[in-house]
C-alpha cells in the first residue's frame, strides 16, 4: 500500500503546472537554474520556491557548482502515484463490474454518430 504522507507530497508536488513544466525540462537534462528560469519566465526567487517544493518531494535535486545552483530530477520516481492509481483503477473496475466501456473506447464511441450536424443540449421538463 501506498504511504499518504509520500503519495500526499507527490501529488502536490506536480499538481502545478509550472512545476510539471519543470520536471518536463529536467527530463531532457540538468539545468541551471536561470536556464529554467528563462524560457518560463519566471522571478529567479519564484523559480526557487518551486524547485524547493520538488525538492522536498524527491523529484528534484540540486546541486551548487561555482556560483551556478544546477537541478536534476531526483532519485524519486513517481512509483507512489502509479501504484495508487492502478490499486483504485482495480477497485473501480471491479465495483463497476463491467458496466464502463474499456479504456481502449471512449464513451463517444457508444453514441450515434452526428454527421457533422450540431445536436441540441438535451432538455430537462420540470412540473410546476
Amino acid at each position: 500500500m501506498v504511504k499518504s504522507r509520500t503519495l500526499n507530497r507527490t501529488l502536490a508536488a506536480v499538481a502545478d503546472p509550472t512545476r510539471r513544466e519543470i520536471l518536463e525540462r529536467l527530463g531532457r537534462g540538468p539545468a541551471s537554474m536561470s536556464e529554467l528560469a528563462t524560457p518560463m519566465r519566471i522571478s529567479l526567487p519564484g523559480l526557487m520556491k518551486h524547485v524547493r517544493i520538488l525538492e522536498n518531494a524527491h523529484l528534484v535535486e540540486t546541486r551548487k557548482r561555482g556560483r551556478t545552483r544546477v537541478c536534476r530530477l531526483g532519485p524519486a520516481r513517481m512509483d507512489d502515484v502509479s501504484d495508487w492509481v492502478a490499486n483504485y483503477r482495480q477497485r473501480w473496475d471491479t465495483r463497476l463490474d463491467g458496466r464502463v466501456p474499456s479504456r481502449a473506447t471512449s464513451s463517444a464511441d457508444h453514441l450515434p454518430p452526428t454527421r457533422g450536424r450540431r445536436v441540441p443540449p438535451m432538455r430537462v421538463q420540470t412540473r410546476p
